[in-house]
């Protein structure tokens, strides 16, 4: 028996499936003592496993990077999260929330439009001036014909990147261009819900030119539940960095009067979507602070 370090590829059925830097895969487990105690392993974390031929039993968590609570994903270095212009069409809710999902977690993330050829490029140019002036570059492209994909490829290299968004996004064909042989099961746009079926149901890291790409399960949307955060303004860099300006101390940035962060929105400073999202957002969290302190 040996001890070996390696990466959680994927979890399936109580099983632990591990990358060690030589290429081997072990079929893990976990130690009977780490059932005892509360944790949470990902795909993409880094593990100590007790290996013995090809199979072996995880000991121990090294310390993480980041974590990403929706898709789960550990140790990323950029997050694409994945949208479509049109069929179905995009929530800006959505974005947010995803995007509040990297801040909270510290990870960089790129916005992906894809389907551009079934909008104008006006559409395209108004989540340019939302997004990309806080630091979030907007990526147009067209999944079907692998156009458009030369900045996302550029990222991937050498990198461990995630590609998360709701289904029917165009996620899996996109992944499918970026290497062939990945073959992904695409699904198409439910005429009866407005969305796409599900074709991934867990996080799976995939080798490709010396880091991973992640294809995760798509969703309608994101359960609050899932944000690690104390405040909604952990999730928006452009309310976070306001904080301490406004009139008054601990201001929501709701009701209050003099409060810097509604300025900036009746300014056209900050994206009044943006604004919206943050309130719905603040809304839901302190619903789900209630609902934790009944229970």
């Amino acid at each position: 028996m040996s001890t070996v370090t390696g990466r959680i590829l994927k979890t399936y059925n109580g099983y632990y499936y591990v990358a060690a830097a030589d290429g081997q895969v072990y079929t893990c487990k976990v130690k009977g003592w780490m059932k005892q105690r509360r944790f949470l392993m990902a795909a993409g974390d880094r593990v100590e496993v007790e290996a013995q031929g090809t199979e072996g039993m995880i000991r121990q968590v090294l310390p993480r990077q980041n974590l990403l609570q929706r898709p789960l994903v550990a140790n990323l270095d950029c997050l694409m999260a994945v949208f479509a212009c049109a069929d179905p069409d995009p929530s800006f809710l959505l974005v947010d929330k995803l995007l509040a999902l990297a801040e909270a977690g510290g990870i960089p993330a790129v916005l992906v439009l894809n389907k551009r050829d079934l909008v104008p490029e006006e559409f395209v140019d108004r989540f340019r001036r939302i997004y990309e002036p806080l630091g979030y570059p907007v990526v147009p492209i067209e999944a079907r014909e692998g156009l458009g994909l030369e900045p996302i490829l550029e990222r991937v290299q050498g990198h461990t990147v995630a590609f998360g968004g709701p289904s029917g996004a165009g996620k899996s064909t996109l992944l499918n261009h970026i290497d062939p042989s990945l073959s992904l099961k695409t699904g198409n746009v439910s005429d009866k819900i407005g969305r796409g079926r599900h074709t991934t149901r867990f996080a799976e890291l995939l080798p490709f030119q010396g880091g991973y790409i992640v294809d995760t399960p798509g969703f309608g949307n994101i359960d609050l539940a899932e944000l690690a955060m104390d405040d909604a303004s952990d999730g928006f860099r452009e309310i976070r960095e306001r904080m301490g300006q406004c009139r008054f101390t601990g201001c929501t940035h709701t009701h209050e009067p003099d409060c810097v962060v509604k300025q900036a929105v009746e300014e056209g400073i900050i994206a009044r979507s943006r604004y919206e999202s943050y309130c719905i957002i603040r809304q839901e969290l302190a619903e789900q602070k209630k609902r934790g302190k009944k229970s």
